[in-house]
């Protein structure tokens, strides 16, 4: 049987880019169309769709309004539609923490191209919404600074601190997908200021990736900002991966530094979780922590082995806490993962095995 869509756009010509797209897909089927969330609602009633693509501007109500309200009284598998502008990033990145699977860049309708390229993306995110793990919805608030955020001070100590030499020399490696906004932000808002550096791919476009180091960093006891080629990494400081490059890391005297490169799609992801790990595997070692939470695909699998080859700590986030056990499942399947959590505890996992780290001193 397939699966049942319905898809929300006040745009006509959005409607039939996203009805052609979906019903080519013999497993994917559009049973209504609606211009706006209160045409929406009734069609909800009577089609009982599977799965929902929601645009986030339109008139009457606004998606995010409509999502909210969907979530607590009807929750079902949601995909965002949003533009590629900085108030459409900060709208998606909302719309993820009220319990949307998942989000789609509108293609440009000026371009053929586009659309074709977005063809294969939008069916596979819809069949990943429909085997979804759906979130219990938050309350929708902005984000806002920590009410105390911990000063770095680089030989400070403190209750439970950890030594210099190990904040120079360790470094936590996380790749994420579908449902990765949210674990991210739940791994990184448990950790404290004083941790080793911290570098992270997650699948989304560029113009988002700002949006979303930049919320991130409103929430955290960390500093968090999108990776700069280059730069060297700082303990207390994690990196996001911009969208337009794929994200690795080099040794170099004193530490590490971030690399950016705008090469060839890998797993058809630019940046690609592999690249990242398997910069670590080479360059980092037994000094490395990996890190692969819920996404779609198998990104990520190959490079958390080579990491786990070369000596580093490795763990996934378990099906339970998954909105999408896809990468997780293909890391444990190929032997890559050491240990395995739910999301609520990969933080203080972590923070035990950098402990347990120090306790046994530096490997020979």
């Amino acid at each position: 049987m397939a699966i049942k869509v319905l898809i929300v756009d006040d745009s006509a010509v959005m409607r039939g880019v996203l009805s052609e797209i979906i019903n080519s897909a013999p497993d994917l089927e559009v049973v209504g169309v609606a211009p706006d969330p209160i045409a929406a609602r009734e069609m909800i009633k009577s089609l009982a769709p599977d799965v929902l693509t929601l645009d986030i501007e339109m008139p009457k109500m606004d998606g995010l309004d409509f999502l909210a309200r969907l979530m607590r009284l009807r929750p079902m598998p949601v995909v965002m539609i949003s533009s590629l502008t900085r108030s459409g990033s900060e709208a998606t990145l909302q719309a993820l923490e009220l319990g949307a699977v998942d989000f789609l860049s509108k293609p440009r309708m000026d371009s053929p191209a586009s659309i074709e390229a977005c063809r294969v993306e939008i069916c596979e995110k819809v069949r990943a919404a429909y085997s979804a793990r759906l979130r219990v919805p938050v309350t929708r608030t902005p984000a806002s600074k920590p009410l105390l955020r911990e000063p770095f001070e680089a030989g400070g100590g403190g209750s439970g601190s950890l030594p210099e030499r190990l904040l120079q020399e360790k470094l936590i490696l996380i790749g994420a997908s579908t449902g990765g906004t949210e674990a991210i932000k739940e791994v990184l808002c448990s950790l404290p200021a004083r941790m080793p550096g911290i570098l992270m791919v997650q699948h989304m476009p560029e113009m988002f990736t700002a949006s979303f180091a930049k919320r991130l960093d409103g929430l955290c006891q960390l500093r968090v900002k999108e990776a700069e080629h280059g730069e060297k990494v700082q303990p207390g400081t994690a990196y996001l991966a911009p969208g337009h490059s794929h994200l690795s890391v080099r040794r170099v005297v004193g530490g590490y530094v971030c690399e950016l490169a705008q090469s060839e799609p890998v797993n058809r992801h630019r940046p690609a979780v592999d690249v990242l790990f398997n910069s670590a595997a080479s360059q980092v070692g037994a000094n490395g922590l990996g890190v692969i939470l819920t996404g779609m695909g198998k990104d990520g699998a190959q490079g958390l082995l080579a990491m786990r080859k070369a000596g580093a700590w490795t763990i996934g986030q378990d099906q339970d806490s998954c909105v999408v056990y896809g990468m997780p499942r293909e890391a444990a399947a190929v032997g890559a993962l050491e240990d395995v959590a739910p999301l609520k505890d990969i933080g203080q996992r972590l923070l035990a095995r950098l402990g347990a780290g120090e306790r046994r001193g530096p490997r020979a």
